[in-house]
């Protein structure tokens, strides 16, 4: 998501989802596998277990095995991908709102979300949450009832609009982010009957959620982190005066959070080296130092929750969650510098199962990487620069 600086600055949509980072490529690469030009499938045949990837202009829908490009989706603007939380449709956050891409089909669908400033879509407990910035509105859905048409939804108003996050939790909580265009400040946590039972307004800047085992639910302030857990908000200090997290990633299979770290407040672009990984059995956070930088979509977790981050030495660094160990390194693309303007395309990493995808878009491509063996699966190259990817959820 934004940087500290565009958040302080109420900057524009950000969504949920899984990031990216990457790493300088050694050993012999394989052979590109595939282009975009004049490799486009039918469209009427279905797509394996699709990723999708934006580009200035449109969206490439990809087959998730070999990265061909099945269908060239045009669609005008700067747009944002996440998984929508079934095993066909992806969410996009559009000017207009949100709207839904048959990924499977590669079309657009006549579903619509409609609002300013679409932002995080979060899936959790077989729902998914959309959050939209500009009416300050949580629209909940089952994502299984897509396929039928645009699903029955339930609404929750903010009592203002603003950059925030929601996620509702197995028992029918919703837990849900404080504040005004001017100020973030906390979260409130109210039952399914939507009656408050638990606030904490002590979050500056608050932004980003990740849920972890036991349904902890972790969201980042400019000093530390909020952990919701079994009815109870506890604040977790970050160790330094400022310490802004602001993009995490958790699993079910863990009990602790990867998040980013930021600590110049005076930054155009802080370029961290260090990420922070929150325990939300004990409530420590504990710092791990890369020796790199990284970049807010440089985020994500492995199939057995592994903290994994793409540095901008162009490697994909897998952290142990637990002792905060790093455990292995594995190169992926060239060394690479993160843009000023956050919607300017750089590395992204997006994990589903056991695969690592990477854009690498000053090369026009993307590599499927498997995680276990660290070796390329496959390669796309593109006409065009690729920005954000995603994909459909499998299991």
């Amino acid at each position: 998501m934004s940087s500290s600086s565009r958040s302080r600055r109420g900057a524009a949509v950000s969504v949920l989802l899984f990031t990216s980072v990457l790493v300088s490529a050694c050993g012999a690469d394989e052979a590109d596998q595939t282009s975009a030009k004049g490799t486009e499938e039918q469209s009427g045949a279905g797509v394996r277990k699709p990723v999708v990837a934006t580009y200035d202009g449109g969206i490439y829908v990809l087959d998730g095995e070999t990265l061909k490009v099945a269908k060239d989706v045009p669609l005008k603007g700067y747009n944002r991908v996440n998984p929508a939380g079934d095993d066909r449709h992806i969410m996009v956050s559009t000017s207009q709102g949100f709207r839904v891409l048959d990924a499977v089909r590669q079309k657009m669908t006549d579903i619509a979300f409609k609002g300013a400033e679409p932002g995080h879509v979060v899936l959790h407990a077989g729902k998914t949450v959309l959050f939209t910035d500009g009416t300050g509105e949580a629209t909940i859905f089952d994502p299984a009832d897509l396929g039928k048409g645009k699903p029955k939804t339930e609404t929750y108003a903010s009592p203002s609009p603003h950059h925030g996050v929601a996620v509702e939790l197995e028992n029918g909580e919703l837990v849900t982010t404080l504040g005004t265009a001017n100020e973030r400040k906390g979260i409130v946590v109210l039952d399914e009957k939507r009656k408050e039972i638990a606030r904490n307004e002590k979050c500056p800047e608050v932004h980003g959620e990740a849920t972890a085992k036991d349904e902890a639910v972790v969201i980042g302030c400019e000093d530390g982190v909020l952990i919701y857990k079994d009815q109870k908000i506890t604040k977790v200090d970050s160790p330094t005066e400022y310490g802004r997290i602001g993009n995490q990633r958790g699993s079910e299979k863990s009990p602790v959070v990867l998040g980013d770290y930021k600590q110049d407040p005076e930054a155009e672009l802080e370029r961290p080296e260090k990420v922070s990984l929150i325990n939300t059995e004990t409530g420590k956070m504990q710092l791990v130092d890369l020796g790199t930088s990284y970049s807010f979509k440089s985020l994500a977790g492995g199939p057995g929750g592994e903290a994994l981050v793409l540095g901008t030495d162009g490697s994909i660094h897998v952290i142990d969650p637990e002792s905060g160990k790093l455990t292995r390194t594995l190169p992926v693309i060239d060394t690479w510098r993160e843009p000023l303007d956050w919607q300017q395309s750089r590395p992204e990493l997006f994990v589903r199962g056991g695969t690592a995808f990477v854009t690498d878009p000053e090369q026009k491509k993307i590599h499927a990487v498997d995680l276990e063996s660290g070796k390329k699966k496959a390669t796309g190259t593109f006409e065009k620069k690729p920005n954000e990817i995603s994909g459909v959820v499998t299991s």
